[in-house]
């Protein structure tokens, strides 16, 4: 029998080493279609790794939300426009050392984060997902629905106002700009709109000499 712990460890290494694999394919494949599908291997990856430790609210949300959405969007959007990756890469090198360096920053700043992480889970205890023999989903969805209800919903208002407010932004009637009326559409006489007029009928004039066809 293999050690849990053991085969755990070895699955966040292979899940890892596929997550960097797939985000260095994303920015050194020449093909703009093959970098959008490595970037989707990547987000698949670390939601893999997200589920070994547990959170299984974030790795579905990562599945669901990009995965699912945005990045279909993003594979959609690429294989509709002619992008000139040629134009796009001349400053990859020029620009790699500035990159190298807020890479190192970055992985400062997540290790800095891992050990502050770490701190607190010997001051504030155990996880309280599974001190309740819950999982992650199931403790944040009773802990939002229940303990932090009204936050949740004042959330949600403020969410549901921004939609609307973008909604009657993009809708209003500028003066420059031409629209259309639909109850003005529907009020409109057929009378109005067509008006038949009656007129003599009336024979051409007789060709005179100047007109005459040429023999």
């Amino acid at each position: 029998m293999i050690d849990t712990n053991l085969f755990q460890l070895i699955c966040f290494y292979g899940f890892a080493a596929v997550t960097v694999g797939a985000a260095l394919a994303v920015i050194s494949l020449k093909n703009s279609v093959h970098a959008v599908l490595s970037l989707v291997l990547a987000f698949f990856s670390t939601a893999c790794i997200w589920l070994l430790a547990e959170a299984e609210f974030l790795a579905i949300a990562l599945i669901v939300v990009y995965v699912g959405a945005v990045m279909v969007l993003f594979l959609f959007v690429v294989m509709m426009l002619d992008i000139k990756m040629e134009q796009v890469r001349e400053g990859f090198i020029r620009y790699l050392p500035v990159g190298i360096v807020v890479a190192l920053v970055m992985l400062a700043e997540m290790l800095a984060l891992i050990g502050v992480r770490a701190m607190h889970a010997r001051v504030m205890g155990v996880d309280p997902a599974a001190a309740a023999g819950l999982s992650n989903t199931a403790w944040l969805g009773g802990a939002l629905y229940t303990q932090y209800l009204l936050p949740f919903e004042i959330a949600a208002l403020i969410l549901t106002v921004g939609v609307v407010v973008a909604v009657a932004l993009t809708l209003r009637q500028r003066g420059d700009k031409k629209h259309e009326s639909a109850s003005e559409q529907v009020r409109v006489n057929p009378r109005d709109r067509i008006r038949v007029v009656k007129m003599a009928p009336s024979r051409p004039d007789e060709p005179t000499a100047s007109q005459e066809p040429l023999q």
